[in-house]
């Protein structure tokens, strides 16, 4: 096996984020990749052609997809049914690239061209209303490039948001001690 960064690695996953190759997200799977922990044959969705293209980056013989983590299938769009969806909210958090807009209390509806295909939202709906569909022919999927950037800029929204709540809360801790006198 060749020594590679896991930048190079992840460089070639889909980005899909769906969590199928038994790792958090497209970066931990490809730093496991590049450190020998992971085999190269864990991601459904980039399927053969990946598994083809790591192997010639890690100079190792291709694999077939390991089928404990899933099949290779065709691209895939999540559908929110407006019958059935009951404005619950809970379809919003897994969705990695934030494809899904609606809030509590409202009709919820996915953005096709964001859509990464990951599956995660299908299994946080209470009431099934989500279905996976296969991609339209119109249009492309969404590119590798384009679901890092959002899915990055998610990741950076929820630490900005956590980081404001820590403060918040580290100041209203300091309001509500007692002023001894002696310096914080």
């Amino acid at each position: 096996m060749r020594r590679v960064d896991a930048a190079e690695v992840d460089a070639l996953l889909p980005q899909t984020q769906c969590t199928r190759c038994g790792y958090s997200g497209c970066r931990p799977y490809a730093e496991a990749v590049a450190s020998g922990a992971a085999a190269l044959n864990q991601c459904p969705p980039g399927g053969a052609a990946l598994i083809a293209r790591l192997a010639a980056l890690l100079d190792l013989a291709p694999l077939p997809l390991n089928p404990n983590h899933g099949i290779e299938a065709p691209a895939r769009l999540a559908w929110i049914d407006p019958q059935e969806c009951i404005g619950c909210a809970r379809c919003l958090p897994p969705c990695p690239v934030d494809a899904i807009l609606g809030t509590a209390r409202a009709l919820h509806t996915v953005m096709p061209s964001w859509c990464t295909g990951c599956e995660l939202c299908v299994a946080a709906c209470p009431v099934d209303c989500i279905r996976m569909q296969p991609w339209p022919a119109a249009a492309p999927p969404p590119s590798s490039t384009d679901n890092r950037r959002r899915y990055l800029a998610r990741e950076a929204r929820h630490a900005a948001t956590a980081a404001d709540r820590e403060n918040e809360l580290r100041q209203l801790k300091r309001r509500a001690a007692p002023d001894t006198g002696a310096p914080p």
